[in-house]
């Protein structure tokens, strides 16, 4: 998938775009942080002829022949596309009745979901302390109605690396686990397939261990949940999706409005008590990491 020119104006550019997809070329239009619009070309094998064809719209975009053809190709695409809605919508087996994983599931993401369960079994849901504590950032004391904690994480300071991270797998619900998980496999596998399952480690670490020091130095340590990790890979696959249409990773349009609408139902405290700084943190994270690597992705391709 490769970049084959821009348009300042975004009509021109999508009826370019047409055009390509009436010659079989699949394409992408995009916006960019210029002010245009590129155009991209799914399918290397077609990167010279979509060119040669840019070329000659620039000079003269409003030649009938790329009107007409652009116009046909809108009209075809849109039938297209209604066609493969209503197949989806109609085909709906065994297979699919439930939910249809947008790629299988991969290595990673499996060991993520089966620590969390195991996990869970062990801390009946976060309710036996004893195995809570480990996993926990911090240990902590319950002392009547008060919650006390060394501050400064000294468990950490002395060697105890792993509580950084640890606490994404503490889960304390059924309904948390579930949908955290549920997005995990979706999401992660989504960026080994696309990436590596080396990628994949080094976000989870990185987002898991940067949100839970935030939410612990905002409330203390009485949390846990793959929540934070979730919400980064959102981020980092929106970004990518948006600003690197080669990296192959995109999420659909609802799905991103799905989770910032639950975001900030769970920021106002519509659904209960919710650790709301590892939702914010881990998607800022996400977000910042996968716009700085879409933009030298695509900077180094046009160099």
């Amino acid at each position: 998938m490769r970049p084959i020119g821009r348009l300042q104006d975004e009509s021109q550019a999508r009826r370019f775009g047409d055009f390509l997809y009436a010659q079989g070329i699949e394409n992408q239009v995009d916006p960019d942080l210029h002010g245009t619009w590129e155009i991209w070309v799914l399918d290397d094998a077609n990167v010279e002829t979509a060119k040669q064809g840019f070329e000659k719209f620039s000079r003269n975009p409003d030649d009938p022949r790329f009107v007409e053809t652009s116009q046909a190709a809108a009209r075809k695409k849109k039938q297209d596309q209604q066609a493969q809605t209503g197949k989806r919508t109609r085909l709906i087996d065994g297979r699919t009745i439930f939910y249809s994983p947008p790629v299988s599931i991969g290595i990673l993401t499996i060991i993520l979901i089966a620590a969390s369960v195991i996990t869970a079994v062990f801390t009946e849901l976060g309710e036996n302390d004893r195995f809570v504590q480990p996993l926990s950032i911090t240990q902590y004391q319950h002392e009547a109605q008060y919650l006390r904690w060394q501050a400064g994480l000294p468990e950490i300071r002395h060697g105890q690396l792993w509580r950084l991270f640890t606490p994404m797998f503490l889960h304390f619900g059924i309904l948390h686990i579930f949908f955290n998980l549920l997005w995990l496999r979706d999401l992660g596998s989504m960026i080994e397939a696309r990436k590596s399952s080396w990628m994949l480690l080094l976000l989870v670490l990185v987002i898991a261990g940067t949100s839970n020091l935030a939410q612990y130095l905002v409330s203390g340590p009485t949390f846990g949940g793959m929540s934070g990790v979730v919400y980064g890979l959102l981020g980092y696959i929106w970004m990518q999706g948006r600003f690197n249409p080669a990296s192959k990773l995109s999420l659909e349009p609802q799905t991103v409005l799905f989770m910032i609408a639950w975001f900030f139902l769970c920021l106002f405290g519509l659904v209960g008590n919710i650790a709301n700084t590892v939702h914010a943190v881990g998607l800022v994270v996400g977000i910042v990491w996968g716009f700085l690597a879409a933009r030298l992705a695509t900077t180094a391709r046009r160099g």
